[in-house]
């Protein structure tokens, strides 16, 4: 029987081709961790050399996160639409410009627009990436490899920001944005050489030589190969985003939007506002940027052993579980402490818990949306949630300016995690009561046969 290319990678090992591509897709993450966090290694600078106060600061620091929004949610949609490889490559063009143009802006204005920019790319890459990864894999490390995707962000900044810190010790803000742009540029040539197009995507949309394109890609997996196309599955005609609001899908939906938004406001109030904390305790801007890395390496590591729990136990309750530790752990944050010792230790462990649940919810959308919809849904929650992200800087900027304290700036922006708790809870009920429905027509059938 001729089966579907998502059936043969799920139950077969998995190749060196598809570890290739998963590795890729790590590394294109890692770009992004590096990308988004540029602005934050040199924010410092920008602040002294514009003299702009932390207001203005924070619009700065979340004008790349709006961009996101906009690019995940109609990059994401030609992620369906176009293919994967063709986006991830559109992508890497944008976030090139974007990053090169950063490092000539000669006014907040002008920085602004290049960094809203940049952000188009960045969200668009997250969301075929995300869907690349999770079709690329097998079951049964599906969870594990999009999660280690999703690693790839804070490794990124970590490689990223320990570099940057090097630059920002001989040079000034601007070399932050000119590495970057050097090393998104060179990816594109590693793109077109060494990531072929999913075959799942494929399979899904079935463009002009599909069958063809599926058997190379399957030949080089050592795969089995397809005699014929697969039928097309009953709304492979029907809008992407038409298809995420259907009954079948629309509380998963609503509920994994209102879960990210809350948890990305919790991420980056850490990830945004480090930095510029850290110098305004005394400490030099190539010292906060080290603080920044130890966040992301906690990060690095809570990601990791998310994935490899997520391999032996329920991916929900494992993830209800560590947003409620993020939130502790931002609260502590916010205490304030006067070594640098003491700041990295308790920014790793911050990292550690925000950064595993947004990981988590990567997994989450990879397992929920089917494949014809994956990148489309990915990207709309991203995008919309990408709003909590923009939001983040601007709010914490806000409360700072009002004389609220770094204790209750930091209860306030945690207590998003709290809320993605209380949804990721939701939303198993809502999966419980389908899958339930969808059991009982045979259930009674089988009744009625006894």
């Amino acid at each position: 029987m001729n089966q579907h290319p998502s059936e043969i990678l799920d139950n077969s090992k998995m190749s060196r081709q598809q570890v290739i591509a998963v590795i890729l897709c790590i590394a294109l993450n890692a770009l992004d961790g590096f990308d988004v966090l540029a602005i934050s290694f040199a924010s410092p600078g920008i602040a002294a050399e514009w003299a702009i106060n932390r207001t203005e600061l924070g619009v700065v620091l979340a004008m790349e996160l709006l961009g996101m929004a906009f690019g995940s949610i109609f990059l994401g949609g030609f992620a369906d639409k176009i293919g994967r490889k063709p986006t991830i490559q559109t992508c890497l063009v944008v976030m090139t410009a974007g990053m090169c143009f950063s490092a000539f802006a000669n006014s907040v204005t002008t920085l602004l627009v290049v960094r809203f920019i940049t952000g188009l790319g960045i969200g668009g890459m997250l969301a075929s990436t995300n869907a690349m990864v999770a079709e690329y894999s097998n079951q049964k490390f599906r969870h594990l490899c999009v999660i280690l995707m999703a690693t790839g962000y804070p490794v990124g900044a970590i490689i990223g920001g320990s570099i940057s810190s090097v630059l920002l010790e001989t040079y000034s803000w601007r070399s932050v944005f000119i590495f970057g742009g050097v090393v998104t540029g060179a990816f594109l040539i590693i793109v077109q050489l060494f990531l072929a197009e999913s075959v799942v995507y494929l399979a899904s949309k079935q463009p002009a030589n599909a069958l063809e394109r599926i058997n190379r890609s399957l030949l080089a997996m050592q795969k089995p190969l397809l005699t014929a196309l697969p039928p097309l599955a009953p709304n492979a005609g029907k809008s992407s985003f038409v298809a995420l609001f259907t009954p079948q899908l629309r509380a998963t939906t609503l509920l994994l939007i209102v879960a990210y938004f809350a948890q990305i406001m919790t991420f980056y109030f850490i990830l945004k506002w480090i930095p510029k904390i850290v110098v305004d305790m005394g400490f030099h801007p190539s010292q906060a940027g080290q603080v920044l890395v130890w966040a992301n390496v906690g990060g690095a590591i809570g990601a990791t052993l998310l994935g490899l729990f997520a391999s032996k136990l329920p991916l929900k309750q494992l993830l209800i579980g560590v947003l409620l530790a993020g939130f502790v752990m931002v609260s502590v944050f916010g205490i304030g402490y006067e070594s640098l010792s003491q700041l990295a230790l308790i920014s790793a462990a911050t990292g550690f818990f925000t950064n595993s649940g947004v990981v988590g919810l990567y997994a989450l959308m990879a397992q929920a949306f089917p494949p014809q919809v994956r990148g489309s849904g990915t990207g709309i929650v991203i995008g919309v949630g990408r709003g909590g992200a923009a939001l983040s800087p601007v709010v914490a900027g806000i409360l700072f300016t009002q004389g609220v304290s770094l204790q209750g700036v930091a209860m306030v922006m945690g207590a998003g995690a709290v809320v993605a708790a209380i949804t990721v809870f939701l939303l198993g009920r809502v999966q419980q009561r389908k899958s339930a429905q969808d059991a009982s027509p045979i259930l009674t059938k089988q009744t009625c046969d006894n």
